[in-house]
């Protein structure tokens, strides 16, 4: 990762923004690249849905910078890396439509943030298969995890992680140090009991404010975990993106992960969604239902979850909502 870091500002230094007011590093295209490559290797007749295009690395000259980065990292190739095969595996998609798709659902970098930040930040590499519809595989990589010493699951020292999900086959994770070594086993991951809403353990977005969500109606908030109250909730504070609140979650180290939007990025949860699922949690919009994939029929980019998402260890999820519900003036 570190060899990675050296690679991801242009020539004179800067972050780039994109026209979200996201940043974007040469880290962000060149995981994208590398995994469309491997992925066009091993399946080539499943397209790539994921986050960045090359259109903007051409109206910013950063082709060359991106494909030189590949070419030094990809595996070994039966034939040298061109610009045409980086930009092509950057832009791998498919044709889509109303009807059920396959496809893989990538997020090279979400949190880049706290990916230019450093060793604080939790952001996360997320890759998920959609298949007919339906997310059955998943796969987390969060080089910055730091270790819980509540969990007794959690190996010691481990200095990030990788978490994996099948459905029907639970969550599982692993220390990135030990993906090679078959004597550390895995272990499996599960959600936390909390079952009293004022009990849980909360994310939310950076972008927002617990005032700005239903819950801070019926409950204040704190963050510290020392001094929570009778009528407050405690927040955890998880910088950066929406994946590693997933992780949070479907780690057991955070009981909620609830978001306003009205419109999002398939990416920013595909892969969470059957890491909680398969850990025993639950994940919904406002209104209950599960979040519809096939909502943008044309590129399978964009959700539309009326009110927002609400990501849960299940036995909270059904209470969150009713708050939700008797708020209905958030929903739409």
């Amino acid at each position: 990762m570190t060899q990675v870091k050296r690679s991801l500002f242009t020539s004179d230094g800067r972050i780039l923004e994109k026209n979200d007011q996201t940043p974007v590093t040469i880290a962000d295209f060149g995981v994208q690249a590398l995994i469309s490559l491997e992925l066009g290797k091993l399946f080539p007749s499943i397209p790539l849905v994921a986050e960045e295009d090359s259109a903007f690395l051409r109206s910013n000259n950063l082709v060359d910078s991106v494909v030189n980065v590949v070419t030094d990292k990809a595996s070994c190739q039966d034939k040298a890396l061109t610009q045409a095969h980086v930009v092509e595996a950057i832009d791998r998609r498919g044709e889509y439509g109303p009807k059920p798709a396959t496809y893989w659902v990538l997020d090279p970098i979400d949190g880049t943030r706290g990916f230019v930040k450093g060793s604080d930040a939790l952001y996360v590499v997320g890759l998920a298969l959609v298949v007919e519809g339906q997310i059955v595989l998943g796969v987390m990589g969060c080089p910055n995890w730091r270790v819980d010493n509540s969990n007794a699951n959690e190996i010691k020292n481990e200095p990030g992680i990788i978490m994996v999900a099948h459905v029907g086959c639970g969550t599982w994770a692993k220390g990135l140090p030990d993906i090679q070594n078959p004597s550390v086993n895995w272990y499996r991951c599960l959600v936390d009991g909390y079952t009293l809403v004022h009990k849980g353990r909360y994310c939310i977005s950076e972008s927002q404010t617990w005032d700005s969500l239903p819950l801070s109606s019926s409950f204040g908030s704190t963050t510290d975990v020392n001094n929570v109250g009778d009528e407050e909730v405690l927040l955890l504070p998880t910088c950066c993106g929406s994946l590693c609140k997933y992780l949070m979650v479907a780690s057991g180290r955070a009981s909620v992960f609830i978001q306003r939007t009205r419109t999002d990025r398939v990416w920013d949860h595909a892969v969470g969604v059957i890491c909680v699922h398969e850990a025993g949690g639950k994940v919904t919009d406002w209104n209950g239902d599960q979040l519809d994939l096939a909502a943008d029929e044309v590129e399978r980019k964009a959700l539309f979850p009326p009110g927002g998402i609400l990501v849960s260890n299940s036995g909270l999820h059904q209470e969150i909502l009713e708050i939700i519900a008797s708020k209905s003036s958030v929903i739409s």
